[in-house]
């Protein structure tokens, strides 16, 4: 049984509020599109999943994991042989869990809340162990910080079209100029439309996007200086500079946080 399968969804306990899954996927594997009827803790202990919705993309390495509301349609791409485990959680369990969709940074505790929590049956009594081990598990999501892995995609069909472009060819070095011309538009009209699209000016998703990709490429065994030329950079030492700047740590050292092996 795998998570997009509506039996094991049914097997959520009322009284638990939430249940866990683990399956392991080979890499290039894809999960076609679905939705689930409750939320969704998407998480891997080894390997990087892309998940693609309407709205956006979001790239969740090893130590993260993203959080989809009930009823988002979403496809899960695998980088990476991936070890996922998925917890299904019932909102109305806590007021205070997240209510948009968003990635998180899964603490040590949490991370073996998750894995222990694969291995309860779904016939537990309240009050017992199992119990009270789901409990704080839905304690522990509450306190999580939510981190900036996430692409969104604007609605307007030329813009989408520069979007998959760029996604496509991270290292593409066209000038916003030239996709203003391409577009017949002025350079100011793109960046105004692309800022109330995505929330973010071109540059900077541009910047996201390559550094979405490099995780995805690292997660594969690339090196760091190949994934720095195929993403637009000059050199190593620039792209190393700018990861460590928007994930406070270098490539070498990003996937190599501890992970508990289950």
């Amino acid at each position: 049984m795998d998570c997009t399968s509506p039996a094991f969804q049914e097997l959520l306990p009322v009284t638990a509020r939430a249940m866990a899954l683990a399956v392991d996927y080979a890499h290039g594997h894809v999960i076609s599109v679905h939705r689930h009827t409750h939320a969704q803790l998407l998480y891997a202990i080894e390997g990087v999943m892309t998940i693609e919705a309407q709205g956006g993309r979001w790239v969740v390495p090893p130590t993260r994991g993203v959080w989809l509301q009930p009823g988002i349609a979403h496809q899960v791409r695998m980088s990476g042989a991936v070890k996922m485990r998925t917890v299904f959680i019932d909102c109305a369990s806590s007021p205070l869990l997240p209510r948009h969709s968003c990635v998180l940074d899964i603490s040590p505790l949490l991370r073996q809340l998750i894995v222990a929590a694969v291995d309860i049956a779904p016939d537990f009594t309240e009050g017992s162990r199992d119990w009270h081990l789901l409990q704080l598990l839905l304690h522990e999501l509450d306190s999580l910080p939510v981190l900036p892995l996430y692409l969104p995609l604007p609605s307007d069909a030329r813009l989408r079209g520069i979007c998959a472009r760029l996604m496509a060819q991270p290292g593409e070095q066209q000038t916003v100029a030239h996709w203003a011309q391409e577009l017949a538009i002025t350079e100011r009209s793109l960046h105004r439309l692309f800022q109330k699209q995505t929330g973010m000016r071109f540059g900077q998703w541009r910047q996201q996007a390559r550094l979405l990709r490099a995780l995805e490429q690292l997660a594969h065994g690339s090196k760091v200086i190949d994934v720095a030329m195929d993403n637009g950079y000059t050199s190593q030492s620039a792209f190393t500079a700018m990861f460590k700047k928007h994930f406070g740590t270098t490539p070498s050292a990003f996937y190599q946080a501890k992970v508990i092996a289950a």
